[in-house]
């Protein structure tokens, strides 16, 4: 079995260290411009009679967070990929890192399911419910497909997104960090942790509303990134 070419790795660490780094720090951008726009995520559970007049007047706002938050989204598959590759210091034997690799998939194509919803179906239902055409009998349909449609699309991106498939990668990947001693052990504590808050919000499957507790588990998340990469910047040098 080969060991990993120097220079390799070399252009390795610094690349996962910044990616880490900007994946933690661009995860806050929706946050700011969606919170400011329709008091994200806060705002998730309310009815469509608030959610959508709201939505059709900062349509502009809503899109541009969301599209971040896609990037966001599709980023941490190639953060994944690449501390995984960290780990497992360019040699691909491990199955457990494979398996962490398919969850990590899984999660950024739930998450952007998810996320779908907002820059197509949502500006579209906004638009014609606020619409003064709109007969008194279809904005209650709108409702109804309103409220379906996030509960479905919410549960998609971010109960199965990231707090099951998400927190299933980032456990093996703490798990990893224990056994293989590349990185400090407390990183691998640190990821644990975070891994379990992850988790936690999979009571909503049962019916159990957290409210925006998925936004205190998804920090610790980013912290988790953004120490991890500065980190393995450090490592390198």
């Amino acid at each position: 079995m080969s060991k990993p070419n120097l220079s390799s790795k070399q252009s390795l660490y610094p690349l996962t260290g910044w990616m880490l780094i900007l994946e933690s720090l661009l995860a806050f951008v929706p946050v700011v411009i969606l919170g400011r726009a329709i008091n994200w995520p806060q705002s998730l559970g309310d009815p469509a009679t608030s959610m959508l007049p709201l939505l059709a007047k900062s349509e502009a706002a809503v899109r541009t967070g969301y599209l971040f938050y896609l990037a966001d989204s599709i980023l941490f598959f190639g953060v994944a990929l690449l501390i995984i590759r960290v780990l497992s210091n360019e040699e691909a034997n491990s199955n457990g890192l494979r398996i962490a690799t398919g969850f990590g998939l899984a999660s950024m194509i739930a998450r952007c399911l998810g996320i779908i919803r907002w820059l197509v179906a949502m500006p579209a239902l906004a638009t014609l419910y606020t619409s003064s055409t709109t007969s008194p009998a279809t904005r209650e349909a709108i409702a109804v497909v309103y409220r379906v449609l996030n509960d479905y699309a919410g549960s998609v991106g971010e109960v199965l997104g990231v707090s099951l498939f998400a927190a299933l990668w980032l456990a093996i990947v703490s798990l990893k960090v224990l056994q293989t001693r590349v990185l400090p052990r407390w990183l691998g504590f640190f990821g644990m942790v975070s891994a379990t808050l992850l988790a936690f919000q999979l009571v909503e499957l049962f019916g159990v509303d957290l409210g925006a507790f998925i936004s205190i588990s998804v920090s610790v998340l980013q912290l988790w990134f953004l120490m991890t990469g500065i980190v393995i910047l450090r490592k390198q040098q």
